[in-house]
């Protein structure tokens, strides 16, 4: 059956209803793809979970219309002292904010600072269902007015709406995003094949693949609740690019083999598909199941992000075993042009640089796999100076927007913690002793008159330091504890700072959750894809291991080198599950073609044939999805650099070192014991001590 099935889509008939159908597919996708930004969600709600305290503020603050604003704080400033007329002109200003849409309240200020230079407002404004980008549209109106007869007064828009300005600004990058990626997987695809024409197939497939996955995650946001964001369209690219290019480069390389093999085309993808497919589906299950797990994430970010990815992962394996062999056996050998396979032609054996890799690796295979480990290791200390605690606002940027110049100028000239207060909700018959012990906390500097209405009280606390610094967050927590000890006061803590906290919180107790979990579903794939208990667990350590050594790399290097001052806490999962889940793919290329040549000639010859076999396309998988990733770096967003470096490096990691020098060893010292205990454990090899050319000849299997 599972053969039958190979035959449809590259069929004589069969091919064309496969194009027909995508074809009737993709009409509506291309509509409903182009609609997502409609439904993505970039406020509070789309990152926080929804018992956290700040989200509880949120709610309860928002009759006040303080629930779901932010503050923007308007910074001018003139070098050689403010003038009456810059006075004048910040006054009017301010006026002129008022009648900006989602402009609520009274503008605080304009307030002088105390040595003359600069002038501070601070306006609230609120978020409507656009989110961030509609705080964006607000921005770019008040850069207008504060533009307008400035004479050389400086005018910036910082705090947090000045920061959600800025990010959605960088967000918009992600047409270049796609751009950056595309060509890189036509350059290294070119690289490749050595040929002009079949780079287009693939990335036809992939643009297809792209398109009908946001269709159907438009319609999950749509109808299913599921939240994305801005993050989640641009990871989605490049993880359908670079997961889907990887399944079409396994494809085409078996094709091609079979080519050589069989005289008819239909006959040769028939068994391309049937050889591959195995290796393919349990790649992108695998992917997709560790992918789907983030639901078990409290950060509603990451656990959107999970799904969606999943759908993007699944849409694009669907493509490359139906729409890419379609396409391959309607062009014909030509597409390969100048270099077309033809039957019965043969390519030279062990030759290549895998096959000396594996010639090299079976000398002395315990040594190797050892000494690999014991570097691995070494490099995954440095993971220990990973500062995973956060980013301040001023901190996201790779560049220097708007913001972190205005924020900048203004803690030059005043408080750290003026025009963005922490946000204290209350039972209006409690608010007096809330507004005493928040007075009373370190670090917290004026508390505001309580406001009142319908039985509750919000308040308004000044900190002391920069509210998206480590002592700002510290201060929160003390402030929590103290309010919470106050009997039937029913007090929470939110505002900007506080969201930073529970972020922090929510992404810490999701990557201990759900870091074991993804471990545990992948090796039990792995166990039952190649039938044993050693292998997936060698395969598995080898995964952590290299995991473990990218992010210690990439911690060194973020600290020393790029000089960035940490990283996301949610950085550390989404690297983890990127990484296990992608890296592991290259060990099931790898493993499964072992497997099925050590089922006739043994262990020994399966691991040398198997890098042989598989070295380059692995290789050049790799390649592609480290391209993608690397793309990310396009967007001047420090947590776009940093994951895109992680992932890019780790995924190097394990298809130049770790998939072809430590799985090959460890396969070549453990030998049959690998697979127990399954059948294959009982086959026996050959005691050779030393490889030799029989050990590289391709092995017909099933033949």
């Amino acid at each position: 059956m599972i053969r039958r099935m190979a035959s449809l889509p590259g069929g004589r008939v069969g091919k064309w209803v496969v194009l027909a159908l995508w074809a009737v597919v993709l009409v509506p996708a291309l509509m409903l793809a182009g609609r997502l930004g409609d439904v993505e969600k970039n406020d509070n709600s789309a990152w926080l979970p929804g018992n956290a305290e700040s989200t509880k503020v949120v709610e309860r603050a928002e009759s006040f219309q303080l629930g779901d604003t932010l503050p923007a704080i308007v910074i001018y400033d003139r070098p050689e002292g403010i003038t009456p007329a810059d006075m004048a002109k910040a006054e009017a200003d301010a006026e002129a904010f008022k009648g900006i849409d989602n402009v609520v309240g009274q503008p605080h200020g304009p307030l002088k600072a105390q040595d003359g230079k600069a002038v501070q407002t601070v306006v609230q404004l609120h978020k409507d269902q656009k989110g961030w980008e509609g705080i964006g549209e607000i921005v770019a109106a008040m850069n207008k007015v504060g533009g307008e007869n400035a004479d050389g007064l400086g005018f910036h828009v910082t705090g947090p709406a000045g920061y959600a300005s800025d990010s959605i600004e960088a967000f918009s990058g992600g047409g270049a995003l796609t751009t950056i990626t595309a060509l890189v997987v036509v350059v290294i695809l070119l690289l490749t094949y050595r040929s002009p024409l079949l780079p287009v197939l693939p990335l036809l497939t992939v643009g297809v693949a792209l398109v009908t996955s946001e269709a159907v995650i438009y319609l999950l946001a749509k109808d299913a609740g599921l939240v994305v964001n801005k993050q989640t369209s641009f990871i989605l690219t490049v993880l359908v690019f670079g997961a889907a290019t990887d399944y079409a480069l396994l494809l085409i390389s078996r094709y091609r083999e079979e080519l050589l093999r069989h005289e008819d085309r239909h006959e040769a993808m028939a068994e391309a598909l049937y050889r591959s497919s195995p290796a393919i589906v349990a790649s992108a299950a695998t992917v997709a199941v560790s992918l789907m797990l983030l639901m078990l994430a409290t950060l509603n970010s990451t656990q959107g992000l999970g799904p969606a990815c999943a759908v993007g992962v699944l849409v694009g394996l669907v493509a490359m075993v139906t729409l890419m062999p379609a396409l391959l056996v309607v062009c014909g050998r030509w597409i390969f042009w100048p270099v077309k396979p033809s039957h019965g032609s043969a390519e030279a054996a062990g030759e290549g640089i895998w096959t000396r890799v594996g010639t090299a690796v079976s000398r002395r295979p315990r040594i190797v796999w050892i000494g690999t480990t014991l570097a691995l290791a070494v490099m995954a200390i440095g993971a220990f100076g990973l500062k995973a605690d956060g980013l301040s606002n001023k901190d996201q940027f790779t560049n220097t927007p708007q913001m972190a110049v205005g924020e900048e100028i203004r803690s030059g000239h005043f408080p750290a913690g003026s025009g963005d207060p922490v946000l204290v909700v209350a039972k209006a018959a409690s608010a007096e002793r809330v507004r005493t012990t928040l007075s009373g906390v370190p670090g917290v500097g004026d508390v505001s008159t309580p406001m009142v209405k319908g039985g509750e009280a919000v308040l308004l606390a000044e900190l002391k330091d920069d509210p998206s610094s480590t002592t700002a967050m510290r201060t929160v927590e003390q402030a929590r504890i103290a309010v919470h000890k106050i009997e039937d006061a029913d007090a929470h803590v939110g505002g900007s700072t506080a969201i930073m906290l529970d972020t922090q919180e929510a992404a810490a107790r999701d990557s201990k959750v759900i870091i074991p979990i993804v471990l545990v579903v992948v090796l039990l794939i792995l166990a039952l894809l190649l039938r044993a208990i050693v292998a997936p667990l060698l395969l598995m350590a080898t995964v952590v291991l290299s995991f473990g050594a990218a992010l210690g790399v990439s911690s060194l290097l973020f600290n020393h080198v790029f000089h960035f001052a940490g990283a996301e806490a949610s950085f550390p999962l989404l690297t983890f599950v990127f990484l296990v889940a992608l890296g592991i793919d290259y060990n099931i290329f790898l493993v499964t073609r072992v497997r099925e040549v050590a089922l006739l000639h043994g262990t020994r010859r399966g691991a040398l044939t198997g890098l042989s076999t598989t070295g380059g396309v692995i290789t050049s998988a790799g390649l592609v999805l480290a391209g993608t990733f690397a793309a990310m770096a396009s967007l001047p967003l420090v947590f776009a650099a940093e994951l895109g470096f992680a992932v890019a490096f780790g995924v190097l990691l394990d298809t130049m070192i770790v998939r072809s020098v430590l799985v090959t060893a460890l396969t070549l010292d453990v030998g049959r014991w690998m697979w127990w205990p399954g059948k294959l454990f009982r086959h026996h090899d050959d005691p050779r001590p030393r490889a030799d050319k029989a050990d590289f000849e391709p092995a017909l299997v099933g033949r």
